[in-house]
């Protein structure tokens, strides 16, 4: 594994890259980074893909400015894809990063050849759950606290970063994949300088824009490319019955694939079963 640059319209972003051949591109969620996929490149790699991980804007060792919504976002991805020298990329996204990856494969149809969500809602069904289920609004309670000034950032922070492995523990439903040694690259990138704020701008500018797009009515394209959400069904944070369902309005060719007995962070928790998915799905 290599660890690399690229400069996407000023703004350097790290990434990890590994493998030949058609091109994996992964993106991390909140509040991680590369190493959120520790248990997936080398697995992918192997069996015939060039593995690339980055960075997202504001996390570890990508550059901390803003903006943070999703459209900005979008064309770094676009702008790696360049760098990478290629037309399109395997998109797999989890939390945010499957938020961004929902995102680029709607507005950049061009870049994807095949979608893969873990554990991310589409963007319109989030949208409608925080208006109509009282069950998902409560468990998304952190998106809130999160638009307050300064106090969500210390609370990530205090105690060097430590209640970062408490919140991994308390969303598995096996937390062996979550040791402190394990867990210790997602400490230190919350404590690097400007890292937590950068990192909650994704939630501050998420609001804005969505009352933007609102005010502005802005369409959602339909997902052509085929499309494979994967579901732990034992998400504290997100409520499979209030986000799943109707997911196939916006995707042309959509595949769900439930995990029971698994929570938020599957591609950890689950590391087989998630490549195993993967390899299937890409090879089909």
């Amino acid at each position: 594994m290599t660890h690399k640059s690229a400069d996407v319209g000023g703004l350097t972003l790290h990434y990890v890259e590994k493998g030949s051949g058609p091109v994996a591109l992964l993106l991390h969620g909140f509040p991680e980074m590369w190493w959120s996929f520790r248990y997936q490149i080398d697995a992918l790699a192997s069996a015939g893909y060039r593995v690339v991980v980055p960075d997202l804007r504001g996390y570890n060792e990508s550059d901390k400015r803003g903006p943070f919504d999703l459209d900005t976002l979008a064309a770094d991805v676009r702008g790696l894809i360049a760098h990478l020298g290629v037309e399109k990329v395997l998109l797999v996204g989890h939390d945010w990063g499957g938020g961004l990856a929902w995102h680029v494969a709607a507005t950049l149809p061009h870049v994807v050849e095949k979608l893969a969500v873990l554990n991310c809602p589409h963007p319109l069904l989030m949208q409608r759950a925080l208006g109509s289920s009282l069950g998902q609004l409560r468990r998304s309670w952190y998106m809130f606290f999160f638009q307050l000034p300064v106090l969500p950032e210390r609370m990530l922070t205090r105690d060097r970063g430590r209640g970062i492995c408490k919140m991994y523990r308390a969303m598995a439903m096996d937390p062996s994949h979550f040791t402190d040694e394990e867990l210790a690259p997602f400490v230190e990138n919350i404590l690097r300088p400007g890292a937590a704020t950068a990192m909650i701008g994704w939630y501050r500018a998420a609001f804005t824009t969505a009352l933007k797009d609102r005010i502005a009515r802005r369409r959602f394209p339909v997902i052509e490319a085929p499309t494979m959400l994967v579901w732990a069904k034992d998400d504290k944070a997100l409520d499979y019955d209030a986000l799943v369902p109707g997911t196939e309005q916006y995707v042309v060719d959509l595949r769900v694939e439930p995990i029971s007995r698994c929570g938020h962070f599957v591609h950890a928790e689950r590391p087989e079963r998630v490549n195993e998915l993967l390899l299937e799905f890409w090879s089909r």
